[in-house]
């Protein structure tokens, strides 16, 4: 029995060959994993979830398919308007605030003349790392009507005791206070990004035209940090409309159901093992904060 070997000009080609496939294969076995966790733990929730939205489950045994029943009841539902009513209010409170605030914090923290910078960085990033759960608890001991130390020391002034967490007129803005210690740091480090990116050179043009730096700020910064701040806005009102832990530990969605969010409404099927009409919440929630997405998108489009 005879073998045939092969020419030597065949098998450098033959390996060449080979050399080009492993490179075209290469990117796609190194993004393998993402794409298999992606859809392990992306689209196929999404799907079962779209899916489940239609069917009246308990969590237990068949499915029974409800088509657009789900939806029908949280649209005329008043609780589910309510909920979304308190979110929109509680955005009111914080997301205006907070750009603002976030915006000028930024601009100081980014001022070459400002001592121990890196210092006040890592003071301000502290709230957001810390565990919600444990900053929620401190702040139902702070805002505690009869014990807390805010009306101790409003007392000290003559000021009477304030239902801080027992009252709807004051229950949402100490939520918010609460969103707003926690998060503005993380929006800060955001907008400190953006204003690397900016060129120092306008700054040093407006300072030769004599421009304050309130000037400055208005008509240089904002406009260059617009981006940025849309990002901010979109992220920020995600938060706020998925918000769930703050109601949950310091308030109970009380008093009254006026601090019940879109989050925590959400919640309340979950623990009614009313999972169908919790996937129709979730959605109509998605579309919700979708069609907001677009809107500040399309107004940054405008400006553009």
């Amino acid at each position: 029995m005879t073998t045939t070997a092969l020419p030597s000009a065949a098998r450098p080609r033959a390996r060449r060959g080979g050399t080009r496939m492993r490179r075209r294969i290469a990117p796609y076995l190194f993004v393998l994993p993402f794409v298999a966790i992606f859809l392990a733990f992306s689209v196929y929730p999404l799907i079962f979830t779209a899916r489940l939205s239609f069917t009246n489950w308990h969590g237990a045994g068949a499915a029974e398919w409800v088509g657009w029943d789900n939806y029908t009841y949280l649209l005329g539902s008043p609780a589910f308007w309510s909920s979304l009513g308190n979110s929109a209010v509680l955005w009111l409170l914080i997301v205006p605030i907070q750009i603002v605030l976030a915006v000028i914090v930024a601009v100081l923290l980014d001022s070459a003349k400002l001592r121990l910078r890196g210092m006040y960085r890592v003071a301000f990033i502290v709230p957001f790392v810390t565990p919600l759960v444990a900053v929620a608890q401190i702040w139902v001991v702070l805002f505690d009507q009869d014990h807390g130390a805010v009306n101790a020391l409003l007392g000290l002034v003559g000021i009477p005791d304030v239902g801080w967490l027992t009252t709807s007129a004051w229950a949402k803005p100490t939520l918010a206070l609460l969103f707003l210690w926690k998060t503005t740091g993380f929006i800060v480090i955001i907008l400190l990004s953006g204003l690397q990116s900016i060129d120092r050179s306008m700054y040093e043009a407006a300072d030769l035209d004599g421009a304050s730096p309130i000037r400055q700020l208005w008509s240089i910064t904002v406009p260059l940090l617009r981006r940025t701040i849309m990002f901010a806005v979109v992220l920020q009102t995600l938060a706020v409309f998925q918000m769930f832990a703050e109601p949950f530990v310091v308030t109970q969605g009380g008093p009254y159901n006026s601090t019940t969010t879109a989050g925590y409404y959400l919640y309340n099927h979950i623990t009614r093992a009313d999972l169908g009409t919790g996937a129709a919440n979730s959605f109509l929630l998605v579309i919700l904060v979708m069609i907001l997405s677009l809107f500040f998108v399309r107004m940054l489009r405008a400006k553009d």
